[in-house]
């Protein structure tokens, strides 16, 4: 099968992009906005509305392939590229797609990827270019997506249902009642992104809150086989309450304690200006002995960058961030770089993402055999966990019933 024709569209994201580097100079919030100028190249305020740049694949049996893609809520900070503004995009990048990409044959996406990586498309272009492909790809063979990538990887066999981590954005109390009732395996995210307002001198307001997440699941998990681990993400604001690793790692130990008998992550607990560095960072704290599972996410933003912290073995976990990657060839890539590793693979996006691209995730999770995928898109839970488990369950009661009536089960 061949691509007859190219469109790329501008559209919307689901929440917004954020200036990172003038929210940690001390924006001023009002309501949901921020006021002060943009610092970050790119940003015409602090906060704006996400966009997103949908592809759009013809394809010469008149289906259209499809993907969307995004940039990261904090575009433009730690290493990141700049916000995707994506009429600019459009612009700049569909010509040189149309070269490429038409009269293309689809019928294999790793194929069809290779295409693309030498045209040094933005990361966010990318990812969205990538996601029509693998869309093509599975229409052109008459499978799902995440079949194709179990079968041109040698990913997940069998394949089948990847736990969820929801994010509880602000509402970091609400939040976790609704996933409790969800029974979403990693919560609550947390978002704890100010070490003043969240984390407390000596950590008691972190403290206070997990202590609480932890009795709230107890309290109103529906049954004892509902056994959570709890997932903060700390956007490195344990390195602002206290000066040395070793002091994070003794309040790590802390938090593990305050979350038993759930197993406790914390992702990014301390915040550095490098890539070296934060390696660096994360290997010293994981010399302690703290019983919690440290997770990368600053500085690991491409495939190079994931396997550069395999390689120090400086995490439990890798956050695979979907948008900061870019193609799905590199996302998939780095989930079996981790699994080769024996580190474990969150496959992390963004509350920016579509509709769209979070039930292209999914299958590249399912696919892949990702260990963790985040619920998208939004920042809330019900719908995110809605958009993610309904494509799982749906991926996967088609895969099961093709194989019983192909006799291969």
């Amino acid at each position: 099968m061949r691509v007859s024709g190219i469109l790329a569209v501008p559209g919307i994201g689901t929440y917004s992009n954020d200036d990172q580097a003038a929210i940690k100079a001390g924006a001023v919030r009002d309501g949901y906005f921020y006021d002060g100028p943009a610092l970050t190249p790119g940003y015409r305020a602090i906060r704006q509305p996400s966009e997103s740049l949908q592809i759009l694949l013809f394809l010469d049996d008149d289906r259209v392939a499809t993907g969307a893609g995004v940039s990261v809520q904090y575009a433009g900070g730690s290493g990141r590229e700049p916000v995707l503004l994506a009429e600019a995009a459009r612009d700049r990048w569909l010509p040189v797609l149309r070269d490429v990409l038409l009269d293309a044959t689809v019928d294999s996406f790793r194929e069809t990827s290779a295409l693309i990586a030498p045209l040094g498309l933005p990361r966010a272009v990318a990812y969205g270019v990538s996601q029509a492909l693998l869309d093509a790809a599975a229409n052109a063979t008459r499978r799902t997506m995440a079949e194709v990538v179990a079968a041109e990887y040698g990913g997940a066999d069998p394949i089948g249902p990847v736990p969820l981590l929801a994010q509880s954005g602000e509402d970091r109390r609400g939040a976790v009642d609704r996933m409790v009732l969800r029974r979403v395996e990693s919560l609550p995210h947390g978002l704890i992104n100010n070490a003043d307002l969240l984390v407390g001198p000596g950590g008691h307001l972190l403290l206070d809150y997990v202590g609480w997440v932890r009795d709230r699941v107890l309290a109103r998990r529906p049954d004892d086989d509902y056994q959570p681990v709890i997932h903060i993400d700390c956007y490195g604001t344990l390195g602002d309450v206290f000066p040395s690793t070793a002091e994070v790692a003794s309040f790590l130990a802390r938090l593990a304690e305050k979350c038993a008998p759930f197993p406790l992550r914390v992702e990014q607990p301390m915040r550095a200006a490098s890539r070296e560095a934060q390696i660096d960072v994360l290997l010293r704290l994981r010399k302690h002995e703290t019983g919690v599972q440290i997770v990368a996410d600053e500085w690991c933003n491409t495939h190079e960058d994931v396997l550069a912290f395999l390689d120090a073995r400086a995490a439990d976990m890798i956050q695979i961030k979907m948008p900061d990657v870019g193609s799905l060839d590199d996302a998939v890539r780095s989930v079996l770089a981790c699994r080769a590793a024996g580190v474990a693979a969150y496959l992390g996006g963004s509350c920016t993402e579509t509709d769209l691209s979070a039930r292209i995730a999914t299958h590249v999770a399912m696919g892949a055999g990702a260990d963790v995928l985040l619920a998208r898109p939004g920042m809330g839970v019900d719908e995110a966990v809605m958009v993610t488990r309904n494509e799982m369950a749906r991926t996967h009661a088609v895969i099961e019933h093709r194989s019983r009536r192909d006799g291969t089960q």
